[in-house]
């Protein structure tokens, strides 16, 4: 199982990096890192339950973690201006490489309080209008939208529903397929339901190795249609939620390769290969016209029921 692999590999980086504070015996040491690399290289087909666990991991990295590492000069942008502050979205202005960018994603904490502030990355409607606010502001100013994705799913709640939360969400759908800026979406972990759509009707969707996006949780798809959420992992094996899985179909356009057990262990060579997708899809856009870019868009989302009916 991938858990008992990523376990004993975050316990020796934990001896480790003990040891290092602590001026600890550098044969010790030596023989840790013989020991991760050892594991690290092993070979293997992780499932999609397990890929599920991953895409789930309390440590892989957030939206302010690619934020404060890919971008520069971030300033954040807060409400709606109807309602209140949703923190479950986190975005703003940036620099990318001297590139003037809106950035923005679902944030997830990395403890329970945090997780608990941000609910858990479940938007309500005004986290939603908060995200099309920031890219019609883009729009207007000529500005790419890249955002990063990962939620279980819109907030569900009867605030939420009474404020209006469906018809924040259509109207991004809606939106963000006009938008005449590039956009460039990344799902770096889970991307559930209509509460990831809403923000990823992109030019470009990529998604990280081990991340997942589907139209529903497994739980809700196992309760549905057995009654039994237990059989989650049962579902994610008929649901085709990997990104092996939606790149065969052309949901998606490319895979970002994790380190083995996901992207926590060496977040570094994530944002790298972020880093490297972004300068090239960028230079590519800058060559297109507002109307073309977004005649790509509706071009893209036209064509993928075409390419899953060929299968």
């Amino acid at each position: 199982m991938i858990k008992e692999l990523d376990e004993k590999l975050m316990a020796i980086r934990t001896e480790v990096y003990d040891l290092l504070e602590n001026n600890g015996d550098p044969h010790r040491i030596n023989e840790l890192k013989k020991e991760y690399l050892t594991l690290a290289k092993t070979e293997r087909v992780h499932t999609p339950e397990e890929r599920l666990y991953l895409a789930r991991h309390k440590l892989r990295p957030k939206v302010d973690e690619y934020i404060n590492t890919i971008f520069d000069d971030f300033f954040c942008q807060r409400g709606d201006r109807l309602g209140k502050e949703d923190e479950s979205i986190y975005g703003g202005v940036a620099l990318f490489r001297g590139i003037p960018v809106t950035v923005l994603g679902h944030r997830k904490g990395h403890n329970l309080q945090e997780n608990m502030k941000y609910n858990f990355g479940m938007p309500g409607p005004e986290g939603y209008r908060k995200a099309l606010r920031m890219m019609k502001q883009a729009e207007k100013f000529g500005r790419p939208v890249i955002t990063f994705i990962d939620t279980p799913g819109a907030y569900p709640g009867l605030e939420a529903e009474a404020n209006g939360q469906s018809n924040a969400i259509s109207e991004n759908l809606a939106e963000m397929s006009a938008l005449k800026v590039p956009i460039i979406a990344f799902v770096t972990g889970e991307g559930s339901s209509g509460g990831a759509l809403a923000i990823g009707v992109a030019n470009r969707v990529y998604m990280l190795e081990n991340a997942v996006y589907s139209v529903l949780s497994p739980e809700g798809f196992a309760t549905i249609l057995w009654k039994d959420s237990t059989r989650s992992g049962e579902a994610c094996d008929l649901m085709k939620l990997t990104a092996q899985d939606l790149f065969g179909y052309g949901v998606i356009d490319g895979i970002i390769k994790e380190p083995v057990c996901g992207a926590h262990h060496d977040p570094v060579k994530v944002y790298e290969e972020i880093d490297r997708i972004l300068m090239k899809e960028l230079k590519r856009y800058r060559a297109m016209s507002a109307e073309d870019i977004a005649k790509e868009r509706y071009k893209k989302f036209r064509n993928i029921d075409a390419k899953v009916w060929k299968r």
